[in-house]
């Protein structure tokens, strides 16, 4: 089975609310652009447009995820990748467009791969289906 599986361990449910918080926090507008996001939530990230109709298809987006994987890859650190965009966090186009070329690039540079949906108030593997979601989502 690919993607986060249940249960999610501490460190990952820690990392990837600060995703949906960060997002929550820097994002206000109703309507936005979807962002690839690759790096570490909180950290060090690498970010880039992931419009559904910016007329990239899937090798070129391969491409970019490729060049961002190079940018943020340490010895002993593979990046995580997540999608942010504006909507319910239920399945759609950009994500499985993005998911897609994120596999190959993955794949190709022989890295492991996690992705998730980041919305104002969840998160989602596209993969597995785990989820979470908040309905106040507040500092600690």
């Amino acid at each position: 089975m690919e993607g986060i599986q249940e249960p999610v361990s501490r460190s990952m449910t820690a990392l990837l609310r600060r995703a949906v918080l960060d997002h929550y926090v820097s994002e206000r507008r109703r309507s936005y652009p979807a962002l690839l996001h690759v790096g570490v939530p909180g950290g060090p990230e690498e970010v880039t447009a992931a419009d559904p109709d910016d007329g990239l298809d899937h090798a070129l987006r391969a491409d970019v995820v490729a060049a961002l994987l190079r940018r943020t890859r340490r010895p002993g650190f593979v990046p995580m990748l997540w999608l942010t965009r504006p909507g319910p966090p239920q399945l759609q186009d950009v994500d499985v467009q993005w998911l897609a070329s994120a596999r190959a690039a993955s794949a190709e540079a022989g890295v492991g791969l996690t992705l998730v949906v980041v919305t104002r108030h969840a998160w989602t593997d596209p993969r597995s289906g785990v989820s979470r979601e908040w309905k106040r989502l507040r500092q600690r």
